[in-house]
């Protein structure tokens, strides 16, 4: 099921982290290097095959770049050389020749331009149309300039020149600047091959047709160079192509022994990005978050990171994610790979589903405050529990077991010396919808009861489809928060139960004291509920199945539409 394995640990939220000032990291350069030295290394592999996926789409791009830009100086340098003898080209190229000539050199420059890589990452099908402009245009010019040639001999009785120059420079660059494989590299060689050899032979026979002595033979003569040389080009081309791709796959299977390769992206978020990954001797799915190496370099944000790492690493509960590994690749590539959740956020069960049924609720709720008492227990605070953050997945065949993930902004109750400080005190860090109104005027140090409020704010998302407050700033969403009363939840859902939304109601009181005082007693709330008993274990197995068999005949109806 396609659309359930999206989002982990929270990547993609729109909710954004503010930072009221902009603290420096606790680490200092020497404490970088040292992370950066003991991290074990390790290798990703990107792609679950060796065609365009990930870098390679990446590589392809800059490749075809900079193939239409050496393209484009080498049709000015001969546009140049035309110019200078204006009075002998123009009479035998002919204007509209030389203005496709100009129009070449102007499409492969913008064509060079817009695949920068450094300006936006152009999808396959955009790649592959841009690919067939680059060689295509160049391939429609030198046809028309031999069809130009091959007429004016003929008017004139002169033997044909041999145009394969130009064609052997388009084949070459091709073989050379796009990562192929032979079958698909042959769609392409082919032609370039072959037109040539059609023009030619075609003036051949126009020559023998008229019975010009003069050109017969001179003509023969070209047609069997331009023959010979084309197929000589296209075998060495395709030859190429298929040891380079051979030696790639070679390198590429050598590299995924005993290492993790990168299938998909199934989220991105302001620290890094989340893949799903196999390990390839055990092929095991996991899930691996990276920060790549041009954002590794910021202190604060690997700090950050290894914070994440060490912090759910710690955690041990069933509704807590495992951490699996940590480290960094040869190229400065940060990561940690944890446990692979099939399933959705609340963020996607309410935006494609609807608000959650009250029992639903109580019993994710239950889990995450199960999670929560864990890190509470040792001193930990979450600080940015949001929709997107808990996670409703399928583990050891049970459905709708809840995982709280993202513990980037986690801080120990007590901060100790040996404990870096990633924040300062004045700091607001978290996502504005849902943090405290502690967190929003940063007056007081957030603690466990922080967290309360916001998985209150995460219930009042999943009971009404909205956040407790709203607005287009961030800036008016803190103030709200701070300083404004919530709409009940009846008001917005009649059909909620009054305990459950009373309890809701009291997550999210302003002042931490009127508040539920840990999760413990939350949970215990959640459980005297009305509605505590109206969801269980085989209903939610019972919901997953059928959102798998409706997933099902969607992909059947949309493959019949597609065929049709």
């Amino acid at each position: 099921m396609k659309d359930v394995t999206r989002n982990q640990d929270g990547a993609g939220s729109d909710d954004a982290t503010i930072d009221a000032s902009d603290p420096r990291a606790g680490l200092s350069a020497s404490d970088l290097q040292d992370v950066r030295k003991h991290a074990p290394a390790i290798a990703l592999v990107e792609g679950s095959d060796t065609e365009l996926t990930g870098d390679t789409q990446q590589v392809r791009q800059s490749r075809l770049r900079v193939a239409a830009l050496c393209l484009a100086a080498g049709f000015a340098v001969f546009f140049a050389y035309h110019a200078s003898f204006p009075e002998v080209w123009l009479s035998r190229l002919g204007l509209a020749l030389l203005a496709l000539h100009v129009l070449v050199v102007a499409v492969l420059a913008a064509a060079g331009a817009v695949a920068c890589p450094k300006r936006c990452r152009l999808s396959p099908y955009m790649l592959w149309a841009l690919e067939w402009v680059v060689f295509g245009l160049p391939g429609l010019f030198f046809i028309a300039l031999q069809l130009n040639e091959t007429a004016a001999c003929a008017i004139r009785q002169e033997p044909l020149r041999n145009p394969t120059p130009g064609w052997l420079t388009l084949i070459y660059a091709y073989a050379l600047f796009i990562p192929n494989s032979w079958r698909r590299a042959s769609v392409a060689i082919i032609p370039m091959a072959l037109a040539p050899v059609a023009i030619a032979s075609m003036a051949f026979l126009h020559s023998r047709w008229i019975a010009c002595p003069i050109t017969c033979e001179p003509n023969l003569r070209t047609f069997v160079e331009v023959s010979l040389s084309m197929t000589l080009a296209a075998g060495i081309a395709l030859i190429g192509i298929f040891t380079i791709n051979t030696l790639r796959e070679q390198a590429f299977q050598a590299k995924q022994l005993g290492q993790y390769r990168l299938k998909e992206r199934i989220g991105s978020g302001g620290m890094g990005e989340v893949y799903l990954a196999e390990h390839q001797m055990m092929k095991r799915p996991c899930a691996i978050k990276i920060i790549r190496p041009e954002k590794a370099g910021d202190p604060r944000v690997l700090a950050r990171f290894e914070r994440e790492v060490r912090t759910t690493a710690r955690l041990s509960h069933w509704n807590n994610i495992d951490v699996y590994d940590y480290g960094r690749t040869e190229d400065g590539t940060f990561y940690y790979i944890m446990e692979y959740l099939p399933g959705l956020n609340f963020q996607e069960l309410v935006q494609r589903y609807g608000p959650l049924p009250p029992g639903r609720l109580i019993y994710l709720l239950k889990q995450t405050c199960d999670a929560l008492q864990e890190a509470h227990g040792m001193g930990l605070i979450h600080r940015d529990i949001k929709p997107a953050n808990i996670f409703a997945s399928q583990r050891g065949g049970k459905y709708d077991v809840a995982k709280l993930l993202d513990f980037g902004l986690a801080k120990p109750a007590l901060t100790g010396a040996a404990s870096p400080e990633i924040t300062q005190e004045g700091a607001i860090t978290g996502s504005p919808l849902y943090m405290s109104p502690e967190q929003a005027t940063g007056e007081v140090e957030p603690d466990a009861r922080s967290d309360i409020y916001s998985l209150g704010a995460v219930a009042f998302f999943a009971l009404t489809g909205r956040s407790p407050f709203t607005g287009d700033k961030p800036i008016k969403v803190l103030i709200a928060v701070a300083s404004e009363d919530p709409t009940p939840i009846t008001e917005l859902r009649p059909d909620v139960p009054g305990d459950l939304a009373a309890v809701v109601m009291k997550c999210l009181h302003k002042k931490p004291d009127d508040r539920f005082q840990t999760v413990r007693e939350l949970y215990q709330a959640l459980e005297c509920c009305e509605s505590a008993d109206e969801w269980s274990c085989p209903q939610a197995s019972q919901w997953w199945r059928g959102m798998h068999r409706r997933a099902s005949q969607d992909t059947v109806v949309e493959r019949v539409a597609v065929e049709v």
